[in-house]
């Protein structure tokens, strides 16, 4: 499922969302989703209002939101995540974030 606008509304092109159901999973458990997935995750966190300036990434991305939040920005709008969100982001797409005002904790890996 793709999103937009808040919480997710529209498609994105390139970014893929999908809105957690249910209790958000732990970080142990996020992170064994993405090494099942064999991929390497790795976690970090930034405090409230922190701005990612706009770049891009040669591989897929793919990201947990633990806790907080953090809206990534592309030329096709917002893309808002908030705890136990998964985004997917394709290479190549443009984007920038800002992580909200209880700062943001995430969990991430490269899918080549």
């Amino acid at each position: 499922m793709a999103g937009l606008d808040g919480r997710g509304t529209g498609p994105a092109p390139g970014v893929e969302v999908t809105r957690r159901s249910g209790p958000v999973p732990s970080r142990t458990e996020i992170e064994g989703a993405l090494r099942a997935e064999g991929l390497t995750p790795r976690s970090w966190s930034n405090a409230a209002g922190f701005v990612y300036g706009r770049h891009v990434h040669g591989y897929r991305k793919v990201l947990y939101c633990l806790s907080g939040a953090i809206v990534f920005h592309t030329d096709s709008g917002d893309v808002a995540l908030g705890p136990g969100d998964r985004m997917e982001l394709l290479p190549g797409v443009e984007h920038g974030a800002t992580v909200g005002d209880a700062g943001v904790q995430c969990a991430e890996a490269s899918r080549p």
